[in-house]
């Protein structure tokens, strides 16, 4: 099980599934993304630092998150050794499944979107589809939905092609 508090409401979802697992680790390993984990990750000669289940306390309280990819600009990215983690996301990614959706798309974007985070995917592998949402006024917007085995540009990363049948395995 997962744990994450928001608004002072312990929420606790099951660990993700093999498929929603490979879909993740599948989206920052495509070379053509040449992200990888940790530092150094470069996208269109911009550096980020990802982090795959990262546990990030964020304001007062904390509320504390676990998205399934958090990615930081590298010239802002926290001690991702150093624990816990403090500094807002640039960008998350959620990958659903059927017991986290709920929670995924209605619980958590607004709680990241609250603390700053200016990007957000939800990646469905079971109706293969990319949802892209980028902060607006404290809450998440949607702004790109791709669907399908297409090849994409999706924000924060749209400088590099982003192969959505591989991603779908």
């Amino acid at each position: 099980m997962r744990a994450e508090i928001i608004s002072g409401t312990l929420l606790l979802s099951p660990a993700p599934r093999f498929r929603h697992q490979r879909a993740f680790g599948l989206l920052v390993s495509q070379p053509e993304l040449k992200l990888g984990y940790g530092w150094g990750a470069t996208e269109g000669g911009r550096a980020w630092c990802l982090v795959q289940v990262a546990e990030v306390h964020l304001g007062i309280g904390p509320d504390i998150l676990n998205p399934d990819i958090a990615g930081w600009r590298i010239e802002r990215a926290p001690e991702v050794h150093l624990y816990p983690i403090t500094a807002a996301p640039d960008w998350i990614c959620e990958v659903l499944s059927p017991s986290t959706e709920t929670f995924d798309r209605g619980t958590k974007p607004p709680a990241f979107a609250g603390h700053g985070v200016q990007h957000a995917w939800l990646v469905d592998p079971e109706t293969r589809r990319l949802e892209v949402y980028r902060r607006s006024r404290a809450a998440m917007r949607e702004v790109a939905r791709f669907e399908g085995d297409t090849v994409v540009r999706a924000e924060p990363f749209d400088s590099v092609e982003l192969d959505l049948a591989e991603l779908w395995g």
